[in-house]
């Protein structure tokens, strides 16, 4: 009898490249992360990162990069500026004749994944040493296409002046749940 088929994480995990300078469990780690957002919560454009966009040196440890099927995460000032302009719009629309709705689009920017488990202990040291290395947002993809498309989608906001990753945590039961962590302090958000 056969044996059965490995599973496609497991597949991906096996067909993954392991860097000369990471543990292989942190590169794997890293694509169970990438498998993760991609089939599970439909991210686009994932890459692991080995090295550091910035400086070219090797990263504490690889990162994911990718485009998010929506916004993760909407500045106070920016929502605030959003809301305006929305209802500017439908106020115009409702002058005009036509019915008006609220319409507030935020489109998707390119995040930064950090891979880790569970039951790994983070300090403010190590989270800045991840932060120093990367800029505040992912490099475009490397063909002329995919990067038209994703600078898009990516608006140069200015409300962006802080770094931020993805915390993205991996349990033993393969369970991941991601948690949004910026360098610094960072303005509240009003309910």
């Amino acid at each position: 009898m056969p044996s059965p088929a490995p599973a496609p994480l497991q597949q991906a995990v096996a067909s993954g490249h392991i860097s000369a300078g990471h543990l292989p469990h942190l590169q794997s780690l890293a694509v169970q992360v990438q498998h993760n957002l991609q089939h599970q919560h439909a991210w686009s454009d994932l890459h692991v990162h080995t090295h550091s966009p910035r400086t070219h040196a090797r990263l504490p440890r690889p990162l994911v990069s990718g485009l998010p099927a929506q916004r993760l995460y909407l500045h106070p000032d920016e929502q605030a500026a959003l809301l305006r302009d929305a209802d500017r719009k439908r106020r115009a629309t409702t002058a005009a004749g036509a019915a008006g709705r609220l319409h507030v689009e935020a489109p998707p920017e390119r995040e930064w994944i950090l891979p880790t488990r569970l039951n790994e202990k983070w300090t403010l040291r190590r989270l800045a040493a991840v932060f120093d290395a990367i800029p505040p947002v992912p490099p475009a993809p490397a063909t002329a296409a995919a990067a038209a498309t994703a600078d898009s989608a990516r608006p140069d906001s200015p409300w962006r002046a802080t770094k931020r990753v993805l915390l993205g945590t991996v349990d033993s039961d393969s369970t991941v749940v991601y948690y949004i962590v910026h360098d610094g302090a960072v303005k509240p958000r009003q309910n």
